[in-house]
């Protein structure tokens, strides 16, 4: 992405506006939810996907265009980015009857995904 911005200033024009408005969707839902901390995941040609988890339990997730978009914008919010989405950090994740159901759908027969 680095060799990308400096060849084409459009480009990084284009990315730290997309840095910036995923940094004020992270900062509106800490706003709404209390202290939130990150993870930031690639995700292939598509990009990354950074969760939010919440100190009250509730979570929520964001596609970035690239890796580094996503660390851009963790950063631009203040948030706490865990490496790993594991142990203490995914136990706070609260689910709800929603999700079982979209879980439990997509495997046993449930809703389907369409």
């Amino acid at each position: 992405m680095a060799d990308t911005q400096q060849a084409d200033p459009k480009a990084a024009q284009k990315a730290a506006r997309k840095a910036d408005r995923l940094a004020q969707q992270i900062k509106s839902f800490a706003k709404r939810h209390g202290t939130t901390e990150g993870h930031v995941a690639h995700l292939g040609r598509r990009g990354a996907r950074i969760v939010l988890v919440a100190e009250n339990g509730d979570w929520g997730d964001l596609v970035a265009p690239s890796t580094d978009i996503a660390r851009q914008a963790v950063e631009k919010a203040g948030i706490t980015v865990h490496e790993e989405f594991d142990g203490e950090f995914a136990a706070r994740v609260r689910t709800g009857p929603y999700e079982w159901s979209r879980m439990a759908g997509i495997q046993v027969g449930g809703p389907s995904n369409t």
